[in-house]
């Protein structure tokens, strides 16, 4: 049962004994009961007896609002939709609810990062740390230049220079067309495939073996011609020995 508010208790509180402070005659009683009954609805003075009678274990607690009609028979009435407030205002307010349980939230965590700052600061920083390296390795290694080229006069062997020694060197095995186009470019385009093959998210190099071993037969395929370009070949370009013929190599 919906309990009457504090208030309409009141009321009905301050209407009773303004009625008894009238006098006890026949108009002044049914003036004070027809003011108490302007103010204060029937029904309501009856919900506020029946819910103290419940309190006192008079009355059952599920009995329902009633209302006193004209002719002295008792109606059971529908309680109200809601309970009016101080001032008789009607509002209610509403729970407090969490975002999560009304919209969606999306709460799961993205492996992306932005270009700027993360990807181009440590870039810079790695470019700044390349420069330092290579202006002391300049001051404390000396590497003069060569005389003028005489262009009546080719050199013996003629080498290009180590970054470009693992193509000369696939010159001597294969056709132009092969060792200059082909296998680069399908180097290059496997390690261009690499990550959408590989698409472990971990930074983990015991996680990353299909990576970590793609890059490194890359790297070993490159620096084993390199290695041989630059040390076991000798005048004509034929293999040959360093500890025979001594190394034909200028840095």
């Amino acid at each position: 049962m919906t309990e009457v508010p504090e208030h309409l208790l009141k009321r009905a509180q301050a209407a009773r004994e303004k009625s008894a402070a009238k006098p006890d005659d026949a108009g002044g009683d049914d003036a004070a009961a027809s003011e108490g009954e302007s103010k204060i609805p029937a029904h309501l003075l009856e919900r506020s007896k029946a819910a103290k009678a419940a309190k006192a274990g008079d009355a059952p607690a599920d009995s329902g609002p009633v209302e006193t009609t004209g002719g002295g028979a008792v109606a059971t009435l529908a309680p109200p939709p809601g309970a009016a407030g101080p001032g008789g205002h009607t509002q209610r307010l509403l729970t407090v609810v969490k975002s999560g349980s009304i919209q969606d939230v999306k709460a799961k965590p993205i492996d992306k990062v932005h270009v700027w700052p993360h990807l181009l600061v440590a870039e810079f920083v790695a470019a700044l740390f390349m420069t330092a390296f290579t202006t002391i390795f300049s001051v404390f290694v000396n590497a003069p230049l060569l005389e003028l080229a005489n262009f009546n006069e080719t050199t013996n062997p003629s080498k290009a220079p180590w970054y470009f020694l693992g193509l000369q060197e696939l010159l001597t095995m294969f056709h132009p067309m092969v060792a200059g186009v082909t296998i680069p470019g399908m180097g290059i385009f496997l390690l261009i495939l690499a990550p959408f093959v590989d698409r472990n998210p971990s930074n983990k190099p015991e996680d990353r073996k299909f990576a970590i071993s793609l890059m490194t037969i890359h790297i070993m395929f490159w620096a084993v011609l390199v290695i041989i370009g630059s040390f076991f070949r000798g005048p004509g370009f034929n293999f040959t020995f360093p500890w025979r013929e001594g190394v034909f190599f200028d840095l």
